[in-house]
Order: structure tokens, then C-alpha cells, then sequence
């Protein structure tokens, strides 16, 4: 640990050069999601709409076909059992 606080006391010019260059790194990583943020097509509100209600159609005609098969299986189980 003490050697690592010499080195820095010794030649102080490479550790803030280091900072600065993960300074740029990070600037320039926000700058390119900036970027790509703009490049992207956004759904209208009637597509997203749309969209929302298709979503929630398929997930109950999932759930209600799931929940027939699951009540038609505990019925053939009860119905073997007895």
C-alpha cells in the first residue's frame, strides 16, 4: 500500500493522466448512447396501444388455455383415484 502512495507522490503526471482518460472513456460512452438514442424509431401512442392490447390478448388466451388443461388434468387424476 505505502509503495502505491510513493509512486503516485513520485510521478503524479500518469495518474491524472489516467483519470483523464477514463474521463474521455465515460464522456464518450454517454455520448454514443446519446447517439444511438436518436437513431431509434419510437412507437406512436396508437401503435403502442395497439400493441399493448395484443400483448394482453395472447396472455389471457395463454392463461385460459393453461388453465384448461391444468383443470382437465386434476379431473383425470381425481377421476382415477377414485
Amino acid at each position: 500500500m505505502a509503495s502505491a502512495n510513493n509512486a503516485a507522490k513520485k510521478n503524479p503526471g500518469k495518474v491524472k493522466a489516467f483519470f483523464q482518460k477514463i474521463g474521455k472513456a465515460i464522456a464518450g460512452f454517454f455520448k454514443g448512447i446519446s447517439g444511438e438514442l436518436k437513431k431509434v424509431t419510437w412507437p406512436t401512442k396508437k401503435e403502442l396501444f395497439k400493441s399493448t392490447v395484443s400483448v394482453l390478448a395472447v396472455c389471457l388466451v395463454i392463461g385460459a388455455l393453461i388453465f384448461g388443461i391444468d383443470s382437465l388434468l386434476k379431473f383425470l387424476v381425481e377421476f382415477i383415484r377414485a
